[in-house]
């Protein structure tokens, strides 16, 4: 069955955004660490990189990249959209290598394509996009109790992440800031999957922002992006770029997908086996993230223990004589 053109467009606008994401990523960290040379380090609370024009660079290829992840949400449904983030994760790894010298060891490299593997299959099985025809229906959609009770649970988890355990285990956890952009960006996608929609009618003809519900989006999608950006921001600053991609991908694909089940109820025009088979992409994606994460360090092992043993000052005979 071959994908309506929506779809190829939400799909084309989707591998876009992914490497300008994965770009932003190695270009942001490079303003972030010459930023933290001269002042206060993002991961300890400064903004010292609101003066480096690398992170501005970055910035401006990270907006880039999201216009695009907007677009695509307006064409195509978000289990097909949000996966192909998995294409910024190999970019942005293999950047980090040659660029950042964040060694990727080989197995590193198998866990990236695992991800692609898990996320293609993913793809492949996605089911279509319901036909919105306007704002209303989608505000329908996100006042359901479902719904409502999945953004409740995510606001209290966000709430005691950022009060109660960032200020404690932020710095020595990754899991803390990236839980909160990852939970944070599961309504956002929802919020900007709406106002996309609202944009593509608007622009056909039926003015959507003379409801009040367009800009309730508008407004939760301008304060969840800057809160995400600031968390972003400390966990770059802290921990390896090869290792933060791919967890963030899958946290945030995985919290995404699940809004959207509950909002748009995806899986209800599916069969078992198609939906099987999506849990299976799934599994491989974390499969691949896991791999990742143990072996985040063994490449830089591999380089230190190199020029350990090739120092003059440490060979066998440097003390005789």
């Amino acid at each position: 069955m071959g994908m309506s053109s929506d779809n190829v467009h939400g799909l084309i606008l989707a591998l876009s955004s992914s490497v300008f994401i994965g770009s932003s990523f190695i270009v942001k960290k490079k303003g972030l660490k010459k930023a933290g040379m001269t002042g206060v380090r993002a991961g300890s609370g400064g903004y010292s990189y609101l003066y480096e024009p690398w992170w501005w660079v970055g910035m401006i290829t990270m907006i880039i990249g999201e216009i695009a992840n907007f677009a695509a949400y307006a064409y195509a449904p978000a289990i097909l959209v949000t996966p192909l983030g998995a294409l910024s994760i190999i970019f942005s790894a293999v950047l980090a290598h040659f660029i950042l010298e964040e060694k990727l060891h080989i197995f590193g490299v198998l866990g990236c394509v695992l991800c692609v593997v898990g996320s293609t299959s993913i793809v492949l099985h996605a089911p279509k996009e319901r036909d919105i025809e306007s704002v209303k229906q989608l505000w329908r959609l996100a006042t359901q109790p479902g719904f409502i009770v999945y953004t409740v649970i995510v606001l209290i988890v966000v709430g005691v992440l950022i009060f109660c355990y960032a200020p404690r285990y932020g710095p020595t956890n990754m899991m803390v800031y990236i839980g909160i952009c990852s939970l944070m960006g599961s309504l956002t996608v929802m919020s900007v999957k709406a106002l996309g929609i609202a944009l593509k009618l608007t622009f056909s003809g039926s003015n959507q922002f003379k409801y009040f519900q367009t800009w309730f989006f508008t407004i939760v999608v301008i304060s969840f992006s800057l809160m995400q950006i600031i968390f972003l921001n400390k966990a770059l600053d802290t921990f390896n770029t090869a290792v933060i991609s791919p967890v963030y991908y899958v946290m945030f694909t995985t919290f995404t997908i699940l809004a959207s089940m509950i909002m748009f109820k995806d899986w209800d025009s599916q069969n078992a086996s198609q939906i099987v088979t999506e849990l299976c992409g799934f599994v491989t994606i974390l499969s691949g993230t896991f791999l990742l994460h143990k072996t985040k360090d063994m490449g830089n092992e591999k380089s230190t223990n190199t020029s350990v043993s090739s120092s003059p000052g440490l060979t066998p005979n440097s003390n005789d004589g």
